[in-house]
């Protein structure tokens, strides 16, 4: 396949724990797809921090890039929220410089990890809601040890990386508006975990991540009903949560676990609306692997009374008409990639 003229020179690049995904853009500040993949790997490689390991992960990123005719060397990469700490803090209103020297004499007691063993960054969000002589900061650290790693890997196979990006702050610019003010919860329901976005004014103002996922549904179907796991798969993901299949008995299988997912889920509701006083969410945008099970969806809706929208991470994005439906189809797995493709260099 032959390069596309005035192709954006780099790429998104998403390691999941059980998928690599790539997306590339066209053109200016109207995004076009240009290219786009992804291959499936086993999770025990994405999570190992073994040499042989990484050496399969780099295989498997080349390979992907081969297939979607990827040959940019530059690279946005993103970085999974489990690895990445972000907590929104209130700082005294200063110049840009003070700010930057303040967040980083504080930052040793707001991050979970030694300040000299990881990389920190911030974003200035606004007025603080809770104090008028404050602004508000978005405060985002990740060890050095896994972006080193990550860097490594990569620069081994000749990529250069330009950004790495937190996983949330690339699906709040795939699924969400560049318009969108209202606050929006996003949810991506990943393999082994939930990652948790609330926005305002379009900018994450929480961000957690909830370890449910597909995996632990489908443990718990194992588990209750005492099935192999690829009948397992097969089931939760035929009849999800729908009651009057199989007289319930998935339902019922995988109920417990779901539920454990939304009181976390309203937990943080509860927690960004005391925050934010008046600020009532508009919609729910769920994305991920988890978000086809049957009947999920209208769960949340049902437990929260907020509408729930299947998120489309080409929503900002042109493609051709004849692609929509092979794009509508894989569209609840490339939020991430495709916001990192987004990115305006």
């Amino acid at each position: 396949m032959g390069i596309l003229t005035n192709t954006t020179d780099f790429f998104g690049l998403d390691i999941g724990t059980s998928a690599i995904r790539v997306v590339q853009m066209k053109g200016g500040r109207t995004k076009a797809l240009a290219r786009y993949g992804s291959l499936d790997i086993d999770p025990k490689i994405a999570k190992s921090d073994s040499n042989a390991d990484l050496q399969k992960l780099g295989q498997a990123i080349k390979q992907v890039m081969s297939q979607a005719g990827i040959s940019s060397k530059n690279v946005a990469v993103g970085i999974p929220s489990q690895r990445v700490f972000m907590t929104v803090v209130d700082i005294d209103r200063l110049s840009e410089k003070e700010l930057d020297s303040t967040i980083r004499l504080q930052a040793d007691s707001l991050i979970p990890t030694p300040l000299e063993e990881s990389k920190i960054d911030w974003a200035l969000l606004g007025d603080s809601p809770k104090d008028q002589k404050k602004v508000e900061i978005l405060l985002g650290s990740v060890p050095n040890t896994f972006v080193e790693r990550q860097l490594d890997l990569l620069e081994s196979m000749g990529l250069n990386v330009i950004a790495f990006e937190p996983d949330s702050i690339s699906i709040s610019r795939s699924l969400l508006t560049p318009d969108t003010a209202a606050p929006h919860l996003l949810l991506d329901m990943g393999n082994e975990a939930t990652d948790l976005v609330m926005t305002l004014n379009g900018a994450p103002r929480l961000i957690r991540s909830i370890p449910i996922g597909t995996s632990s549904i489908i443990k718990a179907a194992i588990q209750n009903l005492g099935i192999d796991e690829k009948q397992a798969t097969q089931f939760v993901f035929k009849f999800g949560m729908s009651k009057d299949k199989l007289e319930g008995q998935i339902y019922n299988a995988i109920v417990g676990t779901v539920d454990t997912l939304m009181s976390e889920i309203e937990k943080s509701i509860k927690f960004f609306q005391t925050r934010y006083q008046g600020a009532n969410i508009e919609r729910i945008i769920v994305t991920g692997g988890t978000s086809v099970l049957p009947e999920l969806p209208l769960t949340i809706a049902n437990k929260f009374g907020i509408n729930v929208e299947i998120g489309n991470s080409w929503r900002n994005v042109a493609f051709p008409t004849s692609q929509q439906n092979e794009l509508l189809t894989v569209s609840n797995k490339y939020a991430v990639a495709a916001g990192l493709a987004e990115r305006v260099e």
